[in-house]
């Protein structure tokens, strides 16, 4: 497990409660991009490990026969279970990477929505290998910001919420510069063909979204902070307000996905 982030027992238990207000959506389009390359059908199953709040289960129920949504938090799937439980196919269970096996049984599609660093990822993928079937592939799916005017406000917020994650292991080693990117360890696993899917989208976002969002980090979450949670949330509020006085702010957004695949 020398590859995996510290994950310590229900790190995002307070987190759970603003992921799906705080985080970015990933965009439908890119969803039926990568349920179009990946060969999903109504036949198809899909396993969404790390599944947090059941986004990425939710927008693939409608599309593939079955949706098994694997998480280690229990508060995470009470409330996938409680937003995505009605959306098709879709079983939540607690269970974590470590639990991959065949007993799971076959699956097309493999998604993983930014938990892939949460794991020991050589591992994870050589797991994979012995229940995906043939042709299928593992999708990791991440937002990031775009570099353009209406972002300018992003730096900014990122700069203040780092600040409060300071002294978090997980954090220091994300920015500490020996982060070995995902497509390291795709290329020497056996889903080395790799495709990398992105929309773009024009977005707003209120300031209590960020603040949500801010919350929704395992490394900011409310009882990670040491009673400073209402302290950051006047800190955001105050830095954004100003931006926004008659509204939402813009913002830019690259929502992607990285596909791999056995050649």
């Amino acid at each position: 497990m020398a590859d995996a982030e510290p994950l310590e027992s229900r790190r995002f238990r307070s987190a759970a409660r603003y992921y799906l207000t705080g985080r970015p959506a990933y965009s439908p389009r890119l969803i039926q991009h990568v349920a179009r390359m990946a060969g999903v059908t109504r036949e198809c199953r899909v396993l969404d490990l790390g599944c947090g709040p059941g986004v990425l289960a939710g927008a693939f129920a409608p599309l593939a026969g079955e949706v098994l949504a694997m998480d280690p938090e229990p508060e995470m799937l009470r409330i996938a279970g409680a937003r995505f439980g009605g959306a098709g196919r879709i079983s939540f269970v607690r269970a974590s990477s470590l639990d991959l096996s065949p007993a799971l049984g076959r699956f097309r599609l493999v998604t993983m929505g930014r938990s892939f660093h949460w794991m020991d990822r050589a591992e994870t993928l050589r797991r994979l290998d012995a229940i995906i079937e043939p042709g299928g592939a593992v999708a990791l799916f991440d937002s990031n910001h775009c570099d353009v005017p209406e972002n300018g406000w992003y730096a900014d917020y990122r700069a203040l919420v780092r600040r409060y994650a300071e002294g978090d292991r997980a954090h220091i080693r994300r920015v500490s510069g020996t982060w070995v990117r995902h497509e390291a360890f795709l290329l020497d696993s056996a889903f080395c063909l790799l495709d990398e899917i992105a929309v773009i989208e024009r977005r707003q976002v209120s300031v209590r979204q960020l603040i949500d969002r801010a919350f929704s980090r395992s490394s900011t979450a409310p009882d990670r902070l040491d009673g400073r949670a209402e302290e950051l949330a006047h800190e955001i509020a105050a830095l954004l307000a100003p931006l926004g006085p008659l509204g939402p702010l813009a913002e830019v957004l690259s929502t992607s996905a990285l596909l791999g695949s056995r050649p």
